[in-house]
């Protein structure tokens, strides 16, 4: 029997000076995955990709609102079913530090989510989301998802990054629903 293929897919927006907002959390726990595994991205269904062995990876690069269209591509190359796929994304309702795997859910207002839902109509995929809460109450939500993390935030930032992606990696390698609920009582926490 052959190794079904995994998708990893971390959400973002593709301009340099949206590094280290909010909203790139997807990409900064990718970024982590590929100087692990030493993989180098090239231009491929409407974002960046690299493979290895059974183990996709994809950052689209279409802007946060339209993530779907990347997805949907990658899906449809590699017929890939939702429960092969795992998108990483940040969650305002999480505080800093926290991670959550689910299996699936509603879009919870995040409008990567909610693309990737319309697209791929079904909403049964698998999440890893990373907490980049609580969201200032005195600033609109869409500055604050794009504002940049403090250098205090950053550091707890690049810590929960890591761990995220041996979480991630580790969704990869499981096999059963079993597994997947080991993940969840594993990760689904505050870490610092």
């Amino acid at each position: 029997m052959t190794t079904p293929m995994k998708a990893i897919i971390g959400l973002g927006n593709p301009e340099t000076k949206y590094n280290n907002t909010r909203h790139n959390i997807g990409f900064m726990v990718v970024d982590k995955i590929l100087a692990l595994k030493g993989l180098n991205l090239s231009q491929k269904f409407k974002g960046y990709f690299a493979k290895k062995d059974n183990l996709l990876i994809l950052l689209p690069t279409t802007y946060m609102n339209l993530s779907g269209e990347a997805v949907i591509e990658l899906i449809n190359f590699y017929k890939l079913r939702p429960e092969d796929i795992l998108v990483i994304y940040d969650d305002v309702s999480l505080d800093i530090g926290t991670l959550r795997f689910r299996k699936n859910g509603s879009d919870g207002g995040h409008n990567g989510i909610k693309s990737i839902i319309k697209l791929c109509g079904t909403q049964e995929f698998n999440r890893l989301k990373v907490g980049i809460g609580p969201q200032n109450k005195n600033m609109d939500l869409a500055a604050f998802v794009l504002q940049k993390f403090s250098n205090e935030e950053t550091e707890t930032i690049n810590k929960v990054s890591k761990i995220a992606c041996e979480g991630a990696l580790e969704w990869a390698n499981i096999t059963t629903g079993n597994d997947f609920e080991h993940l969840q009582s594993k990760y689904n926490k505050k870490f610092l």
